[in-house]
């Protein structure tokens, strides 16, 4: 197999893709920006050949790159990044050299958020009213019908930065005036927690493992405050949102992908579909999978891809949470306070890119147990300041 990894140093933690494709038999063909020299030790070492392109956005240099590697390796059989930036740049690749996958027909549906709403209705669920508001005047109806407050943010657009909360006529006016010139879709503001559905599909789309996360606060709050946060993965996922993440599944006919939904669940117990996200959730939440099922989700996933292995991981052993915190807080225990107290609990914990930084932290801390209680106590010590 030819498998063409765009960007294969960013974040540094997916590295271990290219190791597992290459350990799985694969050519790994890597495309980036980056000057090899600057590539780790072990994603060096796992890729068959590397192209170097001066602009990942020049989508020219990228056919050049894949059309240099058909030449010297034969049919390409695979393109991926694993990152929400680069999908409709690898839905293009596929369409234009013929790879399996997601194509730029189908692009639309899974990245802008107005599309995803339409494919919800289809399978039966309720999302949120929203409306893509292109001028002051679609807005102001919009609000109309609805009411305050309304959440504001890029149809096309990925986390929680450039989204506004919006609760009065001053915000409103506000959010006209400084929003960036990109079309934003306007929803009806759901009251209640994130919760997720995410896992692995296999080649015929059955699930190869699933996961719930919860998280501490919201993350348009923890962007907005520059707050710190911990999350959270549990053992069982309640029977609705399994029902309906499998829906969601089936809607969009997902095979041999990561996935990242998210669901708002209220107050009264409904569960309210928000958006997806095909591609592994951000953070360190892979390694939190992975201390989870006490597998290597690299490798279940090369081996997927590559050898066309099935799997179902259907037990969690295990209750992971993941906790951030940021350089700028005075917390009550330091850093090597922490790793002493927690050590019987505590699996990993690294310095955090500065990308990354504002939303999961500075300074990322992994601990599991079979209870969850324990796990929720250290967060709330971890984060506690002085």
């Amino acid at each position: 197999m030819n498998s063409v990894f765009l960007s294969p140093h960013f974040p540094p933690n997916f590295d271990t893709f290219a190791l597992r494709l290459r350990e799985c038999g694969a050519n790994v063909l890597g495309v980036a920006d980056q000057p090899y020299e600057s590539l780790s030790p072990l994603l060096k070492s796992s890729l068959t050949e590397y192209y170097y392109v001066s602009d990942m956005h020049d989508y020219d240099q990228l056919v050049r790159a894949l059309g240099y590697f058909t030449h010297k390796y034969g049919k390409l059989d695979h393109v991926d990044s694993h990152s929400e930036y680069w999908l409709e740049t690898e839905a293009r690749l596929r369409t234009d050299f013929n790879i399996d996958g997601i194509k730029t027909g189908e692009i639309e549906t899974i990245k802008c958020k107005s599309k995803m709403k339409e494919i919800f209705r289809s399978a039966g669920l309720s999302p949120a009213r929203g409306a893509v508001c292109r001028d002051a005047e679609s807005f102001w109806k919009f609000v109309s019908e609805v009411g305050y407050p309304v959440v504001a943010k890029p149809d096309n657009g990925v986390g929680a930065a450039a989204t506004f909360k919006i609760e009065n006529r001053t915000d409103a006016e506000r959010f006209i005036v400084e929003k960036p010139p990109l079309d934003y879709i306007v929803e009806e503001f759901v009251k209640g927690d994130i919760v997720t559905f995410d896992g692995l599909v296999d080649r015929d789309g059955d699930l190869v493992f699933s996961s719930s996360l919860r998280y501490s606060s919201g993350i348009m709050d923890i962007v907005n405050q520059d707050d710190d946060l911990f999350y959270w993965a549990v053992r069982t996922i309640e029977p609705e949102l399994e029902t309906l993440g499998r829906a969601v599944l089936k809607a969009f006919d997902l095979k041999a992908r990561f996935f990242h939904f998210e669901f708002f669940k209220t107050e009264s117990g409904r569960i309210v579909p928000l958006e997806v996200n095909m591609r592994p959730p951000g953070g360190l939440t892979l390694n939190m999978f992975n201390y989870m099922f006490d597998f290597d989700a690299c490798r279940v996933w090369s081996e997927m891809i590559v050898q066309g292995k099935k799997a179902n991981y259907a037990l969690r052993p295990y209750f992971v949470i993941y906790v951030g915190r940021k350089d700028r807080m005075n917390y009550k225990l330091n850093h090597m306070q922490v790793v002493e107290r927690y050590r019987e609990l505590l699996v990993h914990d690294e310095r955090i890119q500065e990308v990354f930084a504002r939303v999961i932290g500075n300074h990322g801390y992994i601990l599991r147990e079979h209870t969850l209680e324990p796990l929720l106590e250290s967060a709330r010590l971890m984060l506690s300041r002085s």
